[in-house]
């Protein structure tokens, strides 16, 4: 259920190029490399999967990177089904993904639409889960850091503070009925109606089909047409809808930490790990929701939002 929204510049030739040689990843002949000594390629594509908070991660990722002595440009394809063959093709060396998230859709093209979940809200096991899929297809996960980007729910401040909620653990207790606007797709999801009843017991009445942390969507809490909304733990526009967050205190969400991921035969080395982990020292997921408000709120653009961002963590020099 990942978001899109703003689009960053694509290199058209180069999209071309994705779409039409890069539809099956690697050839079987070309698999004896995907266990080569990780490569250390000067020159670097960084792929945008073109919505606000992608395209930070991935100017961030130049940024540390052109800092490391990389030369480094980024492409934006807002299709997981073609960025991630041409990350395996290594026309795309690097690209900022959600650990749970890209296990479940490799796991799928893997073994089947019906395979059981590799993501889970265990990091560690998600991680391990994740490893296992990619290093088959010569892909290498880096460490995650502190940042999360995962699915959450969200009432108006006055409905928790009429009836003191904090947690989904609080509201499944009060037996408020609840109508819910989240995708259509959440009435048979297990982290979305099902797992809220469930997990905390939440008397969902219905599901109001107005999409993941849309406007409609929000603006249906706000109103009193609905009473929570399904959006995410970075979503940097619910103080404008006079919305916070309840707690995911019982972990039915799953470990969506922000991972690297990196085409090991041209970036698998030293090099470029050493510098994309600076930025696990600093993010996190009320920083990155801050920079996506910058965006989305104050209309900055992200190249300058990325980079002040950085530069005030101390992992650039000021400009």
């Amino acid at each position: 259920m990942r978001r899109t929204g703003r689009r960053a510049g694509v290199l058209p030739a180069l999209l071309l190029l994705l779409t039409t040689a890069c539809a099956t990843g690697p050839s079987l002949e070309d698999r004896g490399d995907l266990t080569a000594p990780p490569g250390d390629s000067k020159h670097l594509t960084v792929g945008s999967a073109g919505f606000t908070e992608s395209d930070l991660l991935a100017r961030m990722y130049a940024l540390l990177l052109e800092q490391a002595g990389y030369s480094a440009r980024i492409l934006s394809v807002t299709n997981r089904e073609i960025y991630e063959p041409a990350l395996e093709n290594g026309q795309i060396d690097v690209v900022p993904e959600y650990a749970a998230t890209f296990a479940d859709w490799l796991n799928a093209r893997t073994h089947g639409p019906d395979a059981p979940p590799a993501g889970s809200p265990d990091l560690a096991a998600t991680m391990k889960a994740l490893r296992a899929l990619t290093a088959p297809r010569g892909l290498t996960v880096l460490p995650p850091g502190r940042a999360v980007d995962r699915n959450a729910f969200a009432v108006t401040a006055s409905y928790a503070k009429k009836h003191r909620l904090e947690t989904l653990s609080d509201l499944g207790a009060s037996g408020l009925p609840v109508r819910l606007a989240a995708g259509d797709e959440c009435v048979r999801r297990p982290y979305c109606a099902p797992g809220l009843k469930k997990t905390y017991g939440i008397d969902i009445t219905a599901v109001d089909p107005k999409g993941v942390g849309t406007t409609q969507a929000k603006q249906a809490v706000q109103n009193g047409q609905d009473q929570m909304v399904l959006t995410t733990t970075t979503d940097a526009t619910l103080d404008d809808f006079g919305l916070v967050l309840l707690d995911d205190d019982r972990h039915l969400q799953n470990a969506d930490h922000i991972v690297p991921v990196v085409n090991r035969a041209r970036a698998g080395s030293d090099g470029v790990r050493t510098a994309l982990e600076k930025l696990n020292t600093v993010l996190t997921t009320a920083g990155l929701a801050r920079m996506n408000e910058r965006v989305d709120s104050w209309r900055r653009l992200p190249e300058d939002v990325a980079r002040a961002y950085l530069e005030a963590e101390g992992l650039l020099p000021a400009g």
